[in-house]
């Protein structure tokens, strides 16, 4: 069984977690909306996930809406004292399955509280600000979202705050609110308009987590990927997975799946070790 420590720890704010966490967008139905197919199905994944070491999970109550908090709950609560689990707010859902942005103070509040009713918690351990848009981040003060989030962690109901879909202006901005706790932005190895915030925020000791890193809706496909996959013995998502681990030791990975079988092929990119030499030809690549 692979030992997912092996990819190392860093910190999430105050809290420690493994590098290789998991990321539950997929658990709810297709598009992100409604149920899932097989929830029992959804239910092994959390849970295998974390009887594997997992203690890093990526969610939001705007995936379904709220089904994948929902099945959190269901698979995990009682939640492990060393499990932490990071939402967003920033979005709602409209009744076509659109994603709407939501960015009000209320917005915001309102969204607190539906994540801390449906994942049956009194304080969410960590809450990711989304902003930007849908093709990436968009210059924008982020002033009265940072303000609210600030005092709903004053009143006890957000322990951190972090940031997904920012730029490095709005890092700035945002850290004279309050310490920020991660940045989570699109980033894989295909697609990587966000290396120099990653090297900026290893230097300030915020970690990185990176959402699509296996390229998300468009899976990552290239041959050069699939041709060094094959040298070293793995497959293509597990070298692209490894290549992200090791280009920073601050960034930790989500990567999600609703099957245990890709869940568990996954988590072995904790023990894929690259040379300096396979790294440099994967990151030639773009």
């Amino acid at each position: 069984m692979t030992d997912i420590t092996a990819a190392g720890t860093y910190s999430l704010g105050d809290r420690t977690v493994n590098r290789m966490g998991y990321g539950a967008m997929q658990l709810a139905g297709p598009g992100v909306f409604g149920p899932p197919k097989d929830r029992n199905a959804a239910l092994a994944v959390l849970r295998e996930a974390v009887a594997r070491g997992v203690n890093h999970i990526d969610t939001s109550d705007f995936y379904g809406p709220h089904v994948t908090n929902q099945i959190i709950a269901e698979a995990l609560h009682p939640y492990p004292d060393n499990l932490v689990i990071v939402t967003k707010v920033g979005a709602v859902r409209g009744e076509d399955a659109s994603w709407i942005p939501a960015l009000s103070p209320a917005d915001i509040t309102r969204a607190v509280h539906d994540n801390l009713r449906n994942l049956k918690v009194d304080q969410l351990e960590v809450v990711n600000l989304r902003v930007g848009g849908i093709h990436g981040p968009v210059e924008s003060s982020l002033e009265p979202q940072m303000m609210a989030l600030a005092e709903l962690q004053r009143k006890g109901l957000v322990r951190q705050i972090g940031l997904s879909n920012v730029t490095s202006n709005q890092l700035k901005q945002a850290r004279t609110f309050a310490d920020i706790g991660c940045v989570q932005n699109l980033y894989n190895i295909a697609h990587r308009d966000d290396d120099a915030l990653i090297d900026e925020l290893e230097n300030l000791g915020i970690a990185y987590v990176p959402f699509f890193p296996l390229g998300g809706f468009t899976p990552l496909q290239s041959s050069a990927l699939s041709e060094i996959a094959a040298e070293l013995g793995a497959t293509p998502m597990q070298t692209a997975l490894a290549w992200l681990l090791r280009r920073g030791p601050h960034i930790l990975l989500i990567p999600g799946t609703s099957s245990v079988a890709h869940l568990s092929e996954n988590l072995a990119a904790a023990e894929l070790k690259l040379s300096h030499e396979v790294f440099a030809r994967l990151a030639s690549m773009v």
